[in-house]
């Protein structure tokens, strides 16, 4: 079932692209939580994701001009 307001056969991909500047401040987000409860570990795994997230949509940017 599609949620209201979304179109029935967006892809999650779609979604994905669609909210990316969101997802990545959250990840952000969480990774300062972690870095605040001296879990500097866990904090470089989310930054690490993040980045990944931001180079692949970066590169899928360039590749549609």
């Amino acid at each position: 079932m599609a949620e209201e307001g979304s179109a029935p056969n967006e892809s999650f991909a779609d979604v994905a692209r669609l909210y990316v500047g969101n997802i990545l401040y959250a990840i952000e987000m969480v990774a300062v939580s972690l870095d605040e409860q001296g879990r500097r570990e866990d904090a470089a795994w989310y930054r690490g994701l993040g980045r990944k997230l931001a180079e692949a949509y970066g590169r899928e940017k360039d590749a549609a001009r």
